[in-house]
């Protein structure tokens, strides 16, 4: 049975071997406005991987340069001294209760996707400054956490971003979530984050372009928000160079909130429930706050095991004899039955396990992008999508000004890609069976087109096959609680 065990270590070595991929609004007379991430850049693959949406913030605004979010550091809690530091005169804006940073208790582990992490202050309707105060003293709500990741997302546990300069913590996480669905962030009171990329519509927005004030649209499809904490470069051209500096920009893009950033941050120095929260968190508040307040929740939405993810698991077992199994080594034989219980009960049609062996075959392709526990490379690619327009979206050009970049865009995940429909970065292909013939057909020619994009070939049934593999990488979500913010 060590033969087996070794099997096991093996797959999961190969698997943090692997790589990984995310993208929001351009810059001014710059490619049009993507909403905020919502779907993942373009699969570069020449396998019919669909374009899934790389997270965003809301719309894509006609590239201005957005702000910047500089990751800032938490305030570390004061160390207890034997005289009171004599505390700061408060803020003239700020006339509710100043307290320091809460006191973080010892760190705690936990799995992203716990639901009590994103589930919201208990209770039902606007958060009371009464039940805030409870939740950001209470020291466990301020304790860092050690994360670790659902079953298939497990393997890129070497590939998260941002936990050293932004570490997570249940208070911070929860100050996120309300600033992520709280509209009051837009000039006008009627867009938030979710707007573009709600849960409810798998995390991006489904149509063909993010909305923004005034029902204003950019001209890039909305990338989605979740698995960020396994990308670092936001937007379908990759502008942002962190999950932080992502969440500030849409708040000043003309297009999507058209707010600005000292107006926000004074807005919410002037509510007492938020002043307080920022206070407890970070003992500032300013943009940069803000910024890793949404990246902080934003990370912590991740997507659980898929059917595929099971059915990958009993690969492991292959070729052995459980008889022997059983009798030698009862506890593996034990695990091997849960794990085909779990497969069982999450199962893959047959379609869907041919559609496997094409997606990993060099008949498919799609590994050739789509790859690593995200099913993503993170990379940029032209697939020739908008290319035949008189002047097409450029894309990462517009970030590097270098030649290759041309009408190449982020590589978007295959997990949970059937919940966000339209595809591509300009939301051109509706179904994932359009995504399949773009592929098929090898992309549209230009000068730019990627290397990896050829023509296919497959049968009518391959490409249902295809289809119905993406649609096994779907697992839940976790619950979100998206109305209770501070009243």
């Amino acid at each position: 049975m060590n033969q087996l065990r070794c099997s096991l270590f093996a797959s999961s070595l190969l698997g943090l071997l692997l790589g990984s991929a995310v993208g929001c609004a351009p810059p001014p007379k710059e490619p049009p406005a993507e909403s905020a991430e919502a779907k993942p850049a373009e699969p570069a693959a020449p396998a019919p991987a669909a374009e899934a949406q790389p997270a965003e913030a809301t719309t894509e605004a006609p590239q201005q340069e957005e702000p910047k979010a500089a990751e800032a550091k938490p305030a570390e809690p004061k160390a207890e001294e034997p005289k009171a530091a004599e505390p700061k005169p408060a803020d003239p804006q700020a006339a509710a209760p100043a307290s320091a940073p809460a006191e973080p208790a010892a760190t705690e582990k936990v799995m992203l996707g716990d639901p009590s992490l994103t589930a919201g202050i208990p209770g039902e309707g606007p958060l009371t400054l009464e039940q805030i105060k409870a939740f950001f003293d209470d020291p466990k709500n301020n304790a860092v956490l050690e994360v670790s990741l659902p079953l298939g997302l497990d393997k890129g546990a070497g590939q998260i971003k941002g936990l050293d300069k932004n570490p997570l913590t249940r208070a911070k996480i929860e100050l996120g979530r309300q600033l992520y669905f709280d509209p009051r962030l837009s000039v006008d009171g009627t867009v938030s984050c979710a707007s573009c990329h709600h849960p409810d519509e798998g995390w991006g927005k489904k149509t063909q372009f993010g909305v923004g004030v005034r029902g204003q649209t950019g001209n890039r499809n909305s990338p989605v928000s979740y698995n960020r904490i396994l990308s670092d470069a936001q937007f379908w051209d990759g502008r942002a160079d962190s999950l932080e500096a992502q969440a500030v920009g849409p708040i000043a893009n003309p297009i999507e909130m058209a707010n600005t950033h000292e107006k926000v941050v004074a807005d919410l120095q002037a509510h007492e429930g938020y002043r307080y929260e920022f206070e407890k968190v970070f003992g500032k508040l300013d943009i940069d706050a803000v910024g890793q307040a949404i990246a902080a929740f934003e990370r912590s939405i991740v997507t659980a095991p898929s059917p595929y993810d099971y059915e990958e698991k009993l690969k492991a077992y292959e070729g052995q004899d459980l008889e022997s199994l059983k009798e030698d080594d009862p506890d593996l034989y034990a695990e091997y039955e849960k794990d085909k219980a779990a497969a069982d009960a999450h199962p893959m049609s047959e379609s869907a396990k041919n559609g496997m062996k094409i997606f990993f075959s060099d008949k498919g392709s799609c590994t050739a992008c789509h790859v690593g526990p995200n099913l993503s490379d993170e990379k940029y690619h032209n697939l020739g999508v908008g290319m035949q327009a008189a002047e097409p979206d450029l894309g990462r050009f517009t970030v590097t000004q270098d030649e290759k970049d041309k009408g190449a865009f982020k590589t978007p995940t295959i997990r949970n890609v059937a919940t966000s429909p339209p595809y591509m970065h300009d939301g051109s292909q509706g179904t994932l069976a359009e995504v399949v013939e773009w592929y098929d057909k090898g992309g549209h020619p230009n000068p730019h087109l990627s290397d990896k994009i050829k023509p296919l070939k497959l049968t009518e049934q391959e490409k249902k096959d295809l289809v119905a593999f993406m649609e096994a990488c779907t697992g839940e979500f976790p619950k979100i609680a998206t109305d209770r913010l501070p009243q």
